[in-house]
């Protein structure tokens, strides 16, 4: 599928640029060759002129003011001259008849006058000659003026220029253009193949952390539909059994009681998988309604950590909260009594940092340590010169557990990651101190992410772990 897109997004990127390039090409051939015309068009006027000057005109009859043309002395010293500049003369009389010419033989082109240039083609046919425009064989480009004085005609002067001067440099244009045009095409067709693959990464990348995803939560929301179905017919069996023998005792109602327990505790881990999901996905497509208001932080920390003391206790593990203090140079009383408060969601912050000071508790073997500090800094950044001070709020909650392997820091975010792979779980298992779904950290980090925070990350293996959360005290917007 990937790759027919993307043959489709080269072959669109290659077409488009090729009749660009196409009409490109178009109109400098066809300027050229209109420059090279109006340059032989302007050379045979200028001819036309030299010539019409140099004519020697004598008058005939004095009375009817009658003239003609002495042919002898007026073009007995052109015919070398235009020959090396390989354009042709022909002087004719006014009835049309041919007196004089450069060309070897007469070509027998009918006459009329037309200053502006005309292209005729020359085929001998025995001894006679035909007309043509604009074909190719021995082309001519001509121009025709008619010669008078007062009303009299005194004959018609045509001047002829090969028109090879015209096609030959326009075909080696053509060939040019052509040749570079199906360079550029070759060029840009590798072009789109290897940008169309570029763009399409992040789609591909995109599909398989989707396929990925599509098979985890498949994964997770199937092993607790598949214990439930097996604990619902266990204690069917085990009730039609008993039915038929009529034998119902406290044994029975005590293995009643734990199966409906499980299947309690299998349904609770399967609505908040569901739940998680749905959470996910309202962040990723920014329909989430979230309304902001004034939360400080530290009463929230400290009633998360309160909530937390008694699975602490159960696992002897001692947990705390440190608050850093303002300094002293803060006099201002309204800055000190919002000191750790921040515009932010509070539920989602509840969540936040619930997750990762559960998990915390739950990778720090008895006997361990958990600290949440909680310090207001000043972030400096500078905008036109400029320096400015923002305060941060930073969270940092630090265990003495069993530590994150290197390799395994950056795929810690990934929605279902977990650094043991194994997915099963074991009726055993089904505790409220289970191993999560894997999407604890993924929404720890698109809280921060709408909070327009960073998370980050800092561990040993064998020492603890560190997580940092840095949340600006209002939004960069505002």
């Amino acid at each position: 599928m990937f790759q027919a897109t993307r043959r489709r997004l080269a072959l669109w990127y290659t077409s488009i640029t090729a009749v660009l390039l196409l009409l490109f090409a178009s109109g400098v051939y066809l300027y050229v060759r209109s420059t090279l015309v109006e340059r032989v068009d302007d050379t045979l006027n200028h001819v036309v002129e030299v010539v019409e000057r140099a004519l020697v005109i004598e008058q005939v009859n004095r009375q009817k003011k009658e003239y003609r043309i002495n042919i002898e002395a007026s073009f007995r010293n052109n015919a070398n001259s235009v020959e090396d500049d390989r354009i042709d003369i022909e002087w004719f009389s006014p009835t049309g008849e041919l007196l004089w010419t450069t060309f070897p033989e007469p070509i027998n082109i009918p006459i009329h006058s037309n200053r502006n240039g005309e292209t005729v083609r020359i085929e001998k046919k025995g001894t006679h000659s035909t007309l043509r425009t604009q074909q190719s064989s021995l082309l001519l480009r001509q121009v025709t003026d008619r010669v008078e004085i007062g009303r009299q005609v005194l004959g018609y002067l045509r001047v002829s220029h090969p028109w090879f001067e015209v096609s030959k440099p326009s075909r080696q244009l053509m060939f040019d253009l052509a040749l570079g045009t199906s360079l550029m095409v070759l060029s840009v067709a590798y072009c789109g193949w290897f940008l169309s693959g570029k763009a399409m990464e992040p789609v591909l990348e995109s599909y398989q952390r989707l396929k990925q995803f599509t098979a985890d939560a498949s994964h997770e929301l199937r092993s607790p539909i598949a214990l439930i179905q097996t604990n619902v017919q266990v204690a069917l069996s085990d009730l039609e059994s008993n039915l038929q023998t009529n034998q119902t005792n406290g044994a029975t109602k005590w293995h009643y009681k734990q199966q409906l327990k499980i299947i309690e505790k299998l349904t609770q881990r399967l609505g908040k998988l569901v739940n998680d999901l749905l959470f996910l996905a309202r962040q990723d497509s920014g329909i989430s309604k979230d309304i902001f208001s004034s939360c400080p932080l530290d009463a929230l920390l400290m009633e998360v950590v309160e909530e937390q003391q008694l699975f602490a206790k159960e696992k002897k593990i001692a947990l705390s909260l440190t608050l850093t203090d303002p300094p002293e140079t803060e006099t201002n009383p309204e800055v000190l009594d919002n000191w750790f408060a921040l515009n932010g969601d509070w539920g989602q912050l509840v969540r936040l940092f619930t997750n990762l000071i559960v998990n915390a508790l739950r990778y720090t073997p008895p006997g361990g340590t958990v600290d949440v500090e909680l310090i207001r800094i000043e972030s400096i950044y500078r905008v036109s010169g400029m320096r400015y001070l923002t305060p941060l709020l930073k969270v940092k909650v630090s265990d003495t557990g069993i530590g994150i392997p290197t390799e395994a820091l950056p795929k810690l975010f990934d929605r279902f990651y977990r650094i043991d792979p194994a997915r099963a779980h074991n009726q055993s298992e089904i505790t409220e101190k289970a191993t999560g779904s894997g999407l604890g950290l993924a929404i720890a980090q698109a809280i921060v992410e709408l909070h327009q925070g960073q998370i980050q990350v800092e561990s040993t293996v064998g020492s603890g772990t560190t997580f940092i959360v840095t949340l600006p005290i209002v939004k960069s917007h505002e």
